[in-house]
């Protein structure tokens, strides 16, 4: 008899979570049954808004894709309450989740977040970056200043400023034909020495922007320092050429590729100078707030420079080595100077609505 009992109290119990099961069961199937419908066809709309973006959608798409995804949500709160099977509810999950990047996450290409860059974030970061880029530019020109003097009082100064790698036998010591034959050479007998000369160049000027660049948080100092060193080695190298007679040529030379590289050095100087602007005089704000604060214009800076040095390097490594009247050579150089001033003042600016007097 005891166990007739226990067997009977067994199958009782294994018989009411049968009835449990079937009964959870039939529950889902009429609740997915309801509502699948609605789900469906949030599940269509998100998937052509994934493949084509959501510019690809219509107006009644939008707006049943707005209603669709409140009624998921609705969904997936009512299946965790009432303990639906997993399955259903990891499947509102995913629906939801994609539904919610597609209705509130940027809807953005690629292409639309560099145009946006280019027309509006760089030139608005450099507006805002007018005592940075004058700080940038002033240890140019001082440097350059200071190079060229130093030069003329002694031309020993060279060999100190420039190293031997980037004199490449340009030194006070060459004669005048020579380092003419530097500025106007044969480019079919001289352009493999001429190629790996500017990529040199290229690689030198990229690693001096990226620690000129990285090193401003240094409150500044380290920028400026090498912003000026650098104008010191074209000071000298100017002050040489214009000793034998070649200044008006050099400075063709020079401008043809020199008007953006070294702009973009004295900007990669305004993005350093930003960084240590915010550690100098941070403000209402706490120093590591402002540091995070100016990094957003110093990076845009930052790409501003290397853009510009990458357009210096096919200048360089093309149109310098092609091109070889002096007027040609300064039209190219400050033409592009003023390309790059008339983007970064006059890009991106708020057009002005005119407006009736006010009542």
């Amino acid at each position: 008899m005891m166990d007739l009992g226990i067997d009977s109290r067994t199958e009782t119990g294994a018989s009411i979570n049968v009835g449990a099961i079937q009964t959870d069961l039939l529950r889902s199937a009429r609740f997915r049954v309801e509502r699948e419908a609605h789900w469906r066809q949030l599940d269509d709309l998100v998937t052509r808004a994934e493949k084509g973006g959501a510019a690809t959608l219509g107006y009644d798409d939008v707006r049943n894709l707005a209603s669709g995804y409140r009624q998921a949500m609705n969904s997936l709160s009512v299946a965790r309450d009432i303990s639906l099977d997993r399955a259903l509810i990891a499947y509102l999950e995913s629906l939801c989740a994609r539904a919610y990047l597609v209705v509130y996450a940027p809807q953005e290409s690629l292409g639309g977040l560099i145009t946006r860059l280019l027309v509006q974030g760089i030139p608005q970061a450099a507006r805002r970056s007018a005592l940075p880029l004058f700080i940038g530019f002033l240890a140019l020109i001082l440097g350059a200043a200071a190079g060229y003097r130093l030069f003329t009082h002694d031309p020993s100064w060279f060999y100190t400023f420039v190293p031997p790698d980037m004199a490449d036998q340009r030194t006070p010591a060459a004669s005048a034909d020579y380092l003419r034959s530097t500025i106007y050479g044969d480019e079919r007998h001289e352009s493999d020495r001429l190629a790996a000369f500017s990529a040199f160049l290229f690689s030198h000027n990229t690693t001096i922007v990226v620690f000129i660049f990285a090193l401003g948080v240094f409150m500044s100092v380290p920028s400026f320092i090498l912003t000026f060193y650098n104008g010191l080695m074209l000071g000298a190298f100017f002050a040489m050429f214009s000793r034998k007679g070649l200044g008006y040529d050099i400075f063709a030379w020079l401008s043809i590729h020199g008007v953006t590289e070294l702009a973009a050095i004295a900007i990669a100087c305004a993005g350093g100078a930003r960084l240590g602007l915010a550690i100098l005089v941070p403000g209402v704000r706490t120093r590591r707030e402002a540091l995070r604060h100016q990094a957003h214009d110093a990076v845009k800076l930052a790409i501003l420079a290397a853009l510009m040095l990458v357009v210096a390097a096919f200048i360089e490594g093309v149109l310098r080595q092609t091109i070889q009247d002096p007027i040609w050579r300064l039209g190219i150089g400050w033409g592009m100077g003023v390309f790059w001033v008339s983007w970064l003042l006059f890009s991106g600016r708020e057009s002005k609505i005119s407006r009736g007097p006010k009542r």
